[in-house]
């Protein structure tokens, strides 16, 4: 069965609710390094969800009890900065993979070892991003370096 829905049966004037809403989404996350930030967040989110002490008593008890938090907070706004302003995404994405690693010593080796991991692979995804070069036409002949034409 074909997932993609088709005008074909609707007609030439009918529209199909929800496409453009779905071509903003592709082309917002086509523009962005979505999955390296969607997976640094889910780390960060973890790592704060494993934290072992409750809130107050982080907030008290100095930075061995609020690292996780901490660290956790900043890898989740590490990954909104990269979705919300890519000029910033390799920047970010290294100080989102030292955030995971420091978690891993911080907080309960990382969130159990699976928020730094997401971490580490989140932010090593936001580092790499990089926006598609423009395509060439079928057509066209690039020279090689160094001859002129």
């Amino acid at each position: 069965m074909n997932m993609i829905a088709s005008t074909d049966r609707l007609g030439p004037n009918r529209r199909i609710p929800g496409t453009r809403a779905v071509r903003w989404f592709r082309a917002y996350r086509r523009t962005r390094p979505f999955w390296g930030a969607l997976w640094l967040a889910v780390g960060g989110l973890v790592v704060v969800k494993f934290n072992s002490y409750p809130l107050g008593l982080a907030m008290t008890g100095g930075f061995n009890r609020s690292a996780g938090y901490i660290l956790g907070g900043a890898m989740v706004l590490f990954a909104g900065v990269a979705l919300v302003s890519p000029l910033y995404a390799r920047l970010v994405g290294v100080l989102g993979i030292l955030a995971a690693m420091a978690a891993f010593i911080g907080s309960n080796f990382g969130g159990f070892l699976v928020g730094s991991v997401l971490g580490i692979v989140g932010g090593a995804m936001v580092w790499g991003w990089g926006e598609l070069a423009p395509s060439r036409p079928a057509g066209s002949r690039v020279a090689p370096a160094g001859s002129e034409a």
